[in-house]
């Protein structure tokens, strides 16, 4: 039992050591700081390094959270094929692109995750960077990695209504038994009134989403997948820039189609008019109805692909208007390039605020492309849902006054697109 009596004795020995170092006062002091001192620097190194972790985390968010906006711009205005690169792009402005000092830059369309997942009008950036471990090194046995992480919603998609007026009531208005139905587009209100956009009686609105600076009337009356936003910004007018060019002289005075005839671009003083039964043929161009009213009668035709009609007077008076009536059968399609490409219908300006435009041909209205009246009173009813892709409406005030049909799949214009960008993040 040699050996165990060895262990007895050294063990005992050892003890007896400990007992004297930490019963002795003389010099204790110095191992002590040396202990306290080597925690104290750990406890300071690793504060800084999670400082550092913290303002990295700020910056990836910030690059998520601006990456995803402009990525949702790009879902808003149709543009898939851009919404990765803007987002890439953005996020490289604040420093981080992928596969460079362990960054990650994944953008999904639609989200993977999250509130938003699986939805086509929302996009999710996630900014992830491996971090450094200076002093936390010998605390942790591997390198965190901070994560932004950032939803975008292009909730007015595509906006395919906007009425620009800022303070009338019902600037957006459905009342009646009418169905509108606004095909992956939304509404938009720059109006402040507290029923900027109303609806009453039976009537129905679903669109994507419902937006307005002021409030909605009849909440009720409006089935919508993105939410009712109320308090946006006005949304600027896409086509503010634009100026029509000088009127030449007339082509045509006070014309009337009464049976059949082929019509081409001009300045038509007076306005057209297409009597019941009839049918006139718009050959590609440009069409001036100066002053007098483009009028189509229940039961007239008026067809025509690369058309744009302009209603503007040459006096500064009598502004030209329209009037398409119910079982009118309209089907119109805008130019694919030039000064009006995407453009069906151009109104005046200058024409007085409040003119009327009457466009209710029912279902077998189809109006492919952009209506533009910045100082009109538009009242609509009509669109096919099986064959209008692209129908969007810009005026003053929008009245739906029977069932109709919008839509933004508008990939073979040239239209500008509106809306807003909402930033949700960690959704």
């Amino acid at each position: 039992m040699p050996t165990s009596v060895s262990v007895e004795r050294l063990a005992g020995s050892s003890i007896a050591l400990l007992r004297r170092f930490f019963g002795d006062v003389r010099g204790s002091s110095t191992p002590m700081t040396g202990i306290l001192l080597s925690v104290t620097i750990g406890t300071v190194g690793l504060g800084t390094d999670y400082g550092l972790w913290v303002y990295s985390h700020q910056r990836a968010q910030e690059a998520a959270d601006s990456a995803a906006v402009s990525a949702g711009t790009a879902v808003s205005s149709g543009q898939s094929d851009r919404i990765v690169r803007q987002a890439t792009a953005v996020a490289a402005a604040y420093g981080y692109s992928n596969g460079t000092e362990g960054q990650t830059i994944t953008v999904n369309w639609p989200p993977a995750s999250g509130k938003y997942s699986g939805k086509s009008y929302a996009v999710e950036v996630i900014v992830q960077q491996e971090q450094q471990r200076l002093f936390s090194a010998n605390w942790t046995e591997t390198a965190p990695t901070v994560v932004g992480r950032a939803v975008a919603l292009g909730n007015v998609g595509d906006g395919c209504a906007i009425a620009l007026d800022r303070t009338a009531s019902g600037a957006i208005s459905a009342q009646g038994s009418t169905a509108v139905t606004l095909s992956n587009c939304s509404l938009i209100a720059n109006s402040s009134s507290s029923s900027a956009v109303s609806a009453g009686g039976s009537a129905s609105v679903t669109s994507l989403s419902v937006n307005t600076v002021g409030a909605v009337s009849g909440v009720s009356h409006f089935v919508v997948s993105a939410g009712i936003n109320t308090g946006i910004s006005p949304v600027t007018d896409p086509y503010a820039s634009l100026s029509l060019p000088s009127l030449g002289s007339c082509t045509a005075h006070n014309t009337t189609v009464k049976n059949s005839a082929s019509l081409t671009p001009g300045v038509y003083c007076g306005g057209l008019s297409v009597n019941a039964g009839a049918t006139a043929t718009l050959a590609p161009g440009v069409y001036y109805m100066d002053q007098g009213a483009l009028t189509v009668n229940g039961g007239g035709t008026l067809t025509g692909t690369g058309v744009t009609i302009i209603f503007t007077s040459s006096t500064g008076k009598n502004y030209a208007t329209a009037s398409l009536n119910g079982g009118a059968n309209i089907d119109l399609s805008a130019p694919t390039m030039g000064w009006t490409g995407g453009l069906v219908m151009i109104a005046d300006r200058n024409a007085p605020l409040g003119t009327s435009y009457k466009l209710n041909g029912g279902a077998t209205q189809k109006l492919g492309g952009t209506v533009y009246l910045p100082t009109g009173a538009l009242i609509y009813a009509g669109g096919a849902s099986a064959t209008t892709t692209c129908t969007k409406m810009i005026a003053d005030t929008i009245a739906f006054t029977g069932n109709s049909t919008l839509a933004a799949q508008c990939g073979a214009y040239p239209v500008k697109n509106f809306g807003i960008v909402n930033a949700k993040l960690g959704e």
